[in-house]
């Protein structure tokens, strides 16, 4: 072989090299906001309202280990609003970060639902004060 088809082989040679890791490429790390919409019962998977890119849907969150030991997570009440980065499942959202936030930093299309859920929390305690 010469050497101007050495070098334009290599290109080709280093694509087809690199063709098999793209699909692992392209499970990229998303950006969430969640509302928990029920009272959490296991905290391995905790159902809430997600936003991701402007849409919202119901889905469980998915912690892992390092998570679980997260004292945001540990604190995990209904109501809470949640900034989180995972992976989109079948099942649902595989957590690896969560901050705990005001709601006031959730997105629009979260703000309605906090705000209902903060005021059916509120009417669910009021007849217990007094």
């Amino acid at each position: 072989m010469n050497r101007a088809t050495i070098l334009m082989a290599s290109p080709l040679l280093l694509a087809a090299s690199l063709a098999p890791t793209l699909p692992a490429l392209a499970e990229e790390s998303v950006l969430a906001f969640a509302v928990v919409s029920e009272v959490p019962k296991d905290r391995t998977r905790v159902p809430a309202k997600v936003a991701i890119e402007g849409s919202v849907t119901d889905m469980m969150l998915l912690a892992s280990d390092q998570i679980l030991s997260n004292l945001a997570w540990k604190q995990l009440e209904f109501c809470h609003a949640l900034k989180l980065e995972g992976f989109k499942t079948p099942e649902g959202l595989r957590v690896h970060t969560v901050r705990a936030i005001d709601g006031a930093m959730l997105p629009m299309v979260l703000q309605g639902i906090e705000g209902d859920c903060l005021l059916k929390k509120a009417l669910d305690v009021a007849p217990f004060v007094d």
